[in-house]
């Protein structure tokens, strides 16, 4: 097991690392505290990230790209949109939690399970670095999962 997970062999590492390893690994965690750590992961990340603002304005020409001044606005959160984290396969102790907590979807799109990014308004920057940071603590215990976000 520790082997697989770490993409090493005992015999390819001192007793040492390997003793050190399967201590980090063995560490009692529920599936609801690895949520948990996930989020509040997710949260780190989206709070402490500087989008960069958009600026939106009434365009008066399109042709000569003309905005009207008095219309511009920033969006200090910057552009809009989506961010979710895919897990692949939808299956194991972490999944059925989720399901169980009416946390996400069965993704049939992407296949697999998918958290959507509901925090943040509409800031795409700030709900696509909760998920990837939410998805490196998955990956970290062993849990496939990826973050994708897209543009509205």
């Amino acid at each position: 097991m520790l082997g697989r997970m770490f993409g090493v062999t005992g015999s390819k590492c001192p007793k040492r690392e390997v003793k050190q390893m399967e201590t980090q690994t063995t560490k009692a965690i529920t599936v609801k505290d690895l949520y948990a750590e996930a989020h509040e992961a997710g949260m780190q990340a989206a709070t402490k990230c500087t989008p960069t603002p958009m600026v939106v304005a009434r365009v008066i020409d399109i042709a000569t790209d003309e905005i009207d001044p008095s219309t511009i606005e920033v969006v200090d959160d910057g552009v809009c949109g989506f961010a979710w984290i895919n897990i692949r396969p939808a299956r194991g102790a972490f999944v059925t939690y989720l399901k169980a907590a009416d946390i996400g979807h069965s993704d049939s799109y992407y296949g697999g399970y998918t958290i959507w990014v509901s925090d943040f308004n509409q800031s795409m920057t700030r709900k696509y670095e909760y998920a990837k940071a939410f998805a490196q603590v998955l990956e970290s215990w062993g849990i496939t999962a990826n973050a994708s976000s897209r543009m509205d």
